[in-house]
């Protein structure tokens, strides 16, 4: 933006045709189309290292020229009073000063292009290359170098540059798609940097809410949550206000969670460990609880979903139970509406099968003469059985079978109808 873009824009309080408008008062959409845009620059090589290639590019211009002014001749005036040497060692700077400026200004903006298409490549990746790329050149230069037998040098050079730098290129690609393998070779984790630990492997803290939750057993049992779980001090001061707690309903909620702390201190692959520490200057469970993670290291074992947003939001490994049980609910529920392909008829009269993406079975009643159709089905149950799922459903668009109602039966009196139930009779 030039200096006279700056000057000629309108301020805060004035519009483009110069009237004012009120600067307090002003809605934020006025104010951010009234604010000029803000670039990010992108970082460039500073002019320093510029400098400093265009002076190396001088002086080896000024001493190329400097030795070719004396080789032609070094003593006869050839300008003025200036020699051979003189002539040719300020031709050759001023030459070397142009071309400098150049290659400078070309080195700058391949090394930008070289940092902005390797940005998202790892170090790992850069170092194994490197080290392929230097194992295929000595490669191809063994197996290159016969061709220098040949009498012809224009034959011999340009056999040898392609056999060194197909290798080379062929070297770097494979040491780069290997580069775990690569790297190994010179130690277990040699050039690999430190991968983050999976939130599984690290201490877990426990919320008040797994707790008083009691589903966490469960889990424990089925052996997928193990290792080391903290409980600091608030959670087991909240727990037991909860426990204190003159309404029924909070003190069973307590109560519940000082049980399900106790169950899981007896579980093998668990260990419980009381965390004596407390967040000074921190009133609320949920802050002393991400602070405590922060500190540690540790992951947060939560059923609270604001607090596992909040968590992550402030950099905290979170393991969310709730988000577990959404994970494993069946795919379809009763009341859901799914498309199936009915394959084949079924074993009852008028059933149609067919099958969901996971393989359950779908049983549809009334759709026999759909075979071979895709059908809306409303799903009426869904039965878990040891070989899978059954879910069973009708079509949607049919309406549900009316209730049949049993028929009146008419009372026999002597082996003939009563009277009173006769069509067309009342009753005397």
């Amino acid at each position: 933006m030039s200096t006279s873009q700056v000057h000629e824009a309108p301020g805060p309080d004035e519009t483009p045709q110069g009237g004012l408008v009120p600067g307090p008062s002003s809605s934020p959409a006025r104010s951010s189309a009234a604010s000029p845009p803000v670039r990010t620059r992108q970082p460039r090589t500073p002019y320093a290292v510029l400098e400093v290639l265009r002076l190396l590019v001088v002086v080896f211009f000024a001493g190329a020229g400097y030795q070719i002014g004396s080789s032609v001749d070094a003593d006869r005036p050839v300008l003025g009073a200036l020699n051979g040497t003189a002539v040719g060692l300020v031709l050759g700077s001023g030459f070397g000063y142009v071309l400098g400026g150049v290659l400078g200004r070309k080195t700058a903006s391949t090394a930008e292009t070289a940092r902005t298409r390797l940005r998202d490549v790892s170090a790992d990746t850069l170092v194994a290359g490197a080290l392929g790329l230097v194992g295929g050149v000595l490669l191809g230069a063994g197996v290159a170098w016969p061709v220098f037998f040949l009498p012809q040098a224009y034959l011999a050079f340009p056999l040898f540059g392609f056999v060194v730098v197909v290798l080379g290129y062929l070297g770097a690609q494979v040491a780069m798609s290997k580069r775990e393998g690569v790297l190994a070779m010179f130690g277990e984790r040699a050039g690999l940097a430190p991968r983050d630990r999976p939130a599984s492997t690290l201490p877990r803290v426990i919320d008040t809410s797994v707790a008083i939750d009691g589903r966490v057993l469960d889990v424990v049992r089925a052996g997928f949550l193990h290792g080391t779980v903290l409980v600091p001090t608030p959670v087991l001061t909240e727990l037991q206000g909860l426990a204190d707690a003159g309404d029924d309903l909070r003190r069973g909620r307590g109560r519940r969670g000082l049980e399900v702390l106790e169950a899981l201190k007896r579980e093998d692959g668990v260990a419980l460990e009381v965390l004596d520490l407390d967040v000074p200057g921190v009133h609320e469970v949920d802050a002393k609880l991400v602070r405590i993670c922060l500190d540690r290291g540790a992951a947060l074992l939560t059923l609270d979903t604001n607090l596992a947003k909040a968590a992550s939001l402030a950099g905290v490994r979170v393991l969310n139970l709730h988000a577990l049980s959404l994970a494993m609910r069946p795919p379809v529920a009763a009341g859901d509406e799914v498309a199936v392909l009915l394959l084949k008829a079924g074993k009852e009269a008028g059933q149609a099968v067919g099958y969901l993406d996971d393989g359950s079975m779908v049983v549809v009643e009334r759709g026999r003469s759909r075979v071979g159709q895709e059908v809306q089905v409303l799903v009426t149950s869904v039965l878990t059985t040891a070989n899978g799922r059954l879910v069973f459903g009708r079509p949607a668009e049919e309406p549900e079978e009316p209730p049949v109602r049993p028929r009146r039966s008419t009372p026999v009196v002597g082996g003939r109808p009563s009277p009173s139930t006769m069509p067309g009779r009342r009753p005397s």
